[in-house]
């Protein structure tokens, strides 16, 4: 019975750390290398907006944890070799469980915003719906280092 609770523990924790790693792919979130670096400011109309999904990570943790969660739950639901087939089996599970879990919570909301620039060429960036755009509005992009972001 012990063991069980760590196991749920253990799913609860991942679950956890999980949500604290969700991708930063915001117009207002910049990485650490991207502070203090030159970007080229170019400026145009917004032609459209539409609502897209950006993909979860798979970083792997996910799969780590619910493989040793399925793992301690299997091998604690019996002894001896049926126990190891169950670690076994739920190693397995619990992994394909924990990367599919990882990739839900770390998934977002997002925007294709699609921007005709002020010298007739038109620019697509797709960024975390975190701002509001409408069609007509005047909005700058912001680029370098191969990172683009749309702002008013």
């Amino acid at each position: 019975m012990r063991m069980n609770i760590f196991a749920v523990a253990l799913i609860y924790l991942s679950v956890a750390v999980l949500s604290g790693c969700a991708s930063g792919l915001s117009g207002s979130d910049y990485s650490r290398g991207q502070a203090r670096q030159e970007q080229s400011v170019r400026t145009g109309v917004v032609e459209s907006v539409r609502e897209v999904k950006i993909e979860g990570t798979r970083s792997g943790i996910g799969a780590i944890a619910g493989g040793v969660a399925g793992g301690i739950g299997g091998s604690t639901a019996a002894n001896d070799r049926l126990g190891a087939i169950l670690a076994v089996l739920g190693a397995l599970g619990g992994g394909l469980l924990g990367q599919a879990l990882e990739q839900g919570v770390t998934s977002q909301k997002g925007l294709e915003i699609t921007i005709k620039l002020d010298n007739g060429s038109m620019v697509s960036i797709t960024q975390a719906a975190d701002e509001e755009f409408k069609p007509g509005e005047r909005v700058r992009i912001l680029g370098g280092g191969g990172v683009s972001r749309v702002s008013h």
